[in-house]
């Protein structure tokens, strides 16, 4: 019972290399009223690309659903992300809610 760990792997597929690609091919044949429009599709689609941790994001946005602070109720926040997650392990959940403050200490 103690001895088995288990632990789930959070894997975040993003794809929108292909997305940005076909928004440019269409800009090449767009005519001058769809320009404006697929030039600002561009710009979201490139902003997304660069936006924080999915990982960080989705964390941040489980605690703030169960109205957690992650810096005063670390324990509450840990928890809260393991029910919403089955199966991740304590550490990787303690990473994950340590890493919405990045000037916390890292114990272990």
């Amino acid at each position: 019972m103690f001895g088995k760990k288990l632990e789930t792997h959070v894997i975040v597929l993003n794809d929108l290399d292909d997305g940005r690609e076909a928004v440019r091919r269409a800009l090449e044949t767009a005519s001058a009223e769809e320009v404006p429009g697929l030039q600002r599709a561009l710009r979201l689609l490139d902003e997304s690309a660069s936006a924080e941790d999915p990982k960080i994001r989705w964390t941040r946005e489980v605690l703030a659903k169960a109205g957690i602070d992650p810096l005063e109720r670390e324990v509450h926040a840990v928890r809260e992300v393991r029910k919403q997650l089955p199966g991740l392990s304590l550490v990787a959940a303690v990473d994950m809610v340590r890493a919405l403050n990045p000037d916390a200490k890292r114990r272990r």
